[in-house]
């Protein structure tokens, strides 16, 4: 997939006007001075590194980003539906989906990837991007609770819990967050699985859009190539035994 120049600036714009709606107090400006910061990045950067993952382009970070606050929104409205007790802001709701996967730009001073120059890499293994070796490694999750620390904005604790767990149970380091057998050690905020939710969904999304459709064309040139040989095949054998011809077109 390719975005326009503008859908990509478009986006950018999107993430912070939506920081001037949601965001209240002192963290409204914190937030805008530190996307300002890094706007280039967040607006160009891909999701992930590799076209087998889920937006890996130009600009498909925030179009994730923008992805998984509106599936956020919904996922919320369901959960009201079905009797959730609101133990979180929609603040807080905003502020986990913005930030949840804010440290695949990388560190306060290099970015995370660069466009891959190997082309048998990108040929066969889908690897559009190369990882920055020179920045010691996080998890996307740590580093995006470390680059809002290090900016001095300050999280509650239903967005740091919700943005360190956003992966779920995929991530094992969460069990000790979600697994909990006692009611004391379960989460006091629903807002971790319904980030979840969200992101599990606009990733999938994002996968079926760019991958699903391919499935078929595959499976119906496979097809094809099959029957071509079958038809060839027969086309030698046909002239000595009518009969079989007939016989394998009715299978």
């Amino acid at each position: 997939m390719q975005l326009s120049a503008e859908v990509i600036k478009g986006n950018y714009d999107m993430l912070v006007r939506g920081i001037d709606k949601y965001v209240q107090g002192e963290r409204k400006q914190q937030f805008i001075d530190f996307y300002n910061k890094f706007d280039e990045r967040i607006a160009l950067l891909p999701a992930s590194h590799k076209t087998a993952y889920h937006n890996c382009f130009p600009g498909g970070y925030a179009d994730h980003v923008l992805r998984v606050i509106k599936a956020a929104f919904k996922v919320h409205k369901v959960w009201v539906e079905m009797g959730m007790v609101e133990t979180y802001t929609v603040e807080e709701l905003f502020v986990a989906a913005l930030n949840h996967d804010l440290g695949k730009i990388g560190s306060a001073e290099e970015t995370s990837v660069f466009p891959s120059t190997d082309e048998w890499r990108k040929k066969n293994l889908g690897e559009m991007y190369t990882f920055n070796t020179s920045i010691g490694y996080m998890t996307v999750p740590d580093r995006s609770l470390f680059l809002l620390q290090e900016a001095g904005i300050q999280l509650s604790t239903n967005e740091w819990i919700a943005i360190k767990t956003h992966d779920g149970l995929y991530d094992k380091a969460n069990e000790a967050y979600l697994k909990g057998f006692m009611n004391e050690t379960k989460p006091r905020t629903s807002l971790p699985f319904v980030l979840h939710q969200a992101d599990l969904m606009a990733a999938r999304v994002e996968w079926e859009r760019d991958w699903l459709h391919t499935f078929g064309k595959k499976e119906e040139k496979q097809k094809t190539t099959k029957q071509d040989r079958i038809n060839t095949n027969l086309g030698k054998a046909g002239a000595n035994n009518a009969g079989l011809m007939d016989l394998v077109k009715g299978l």
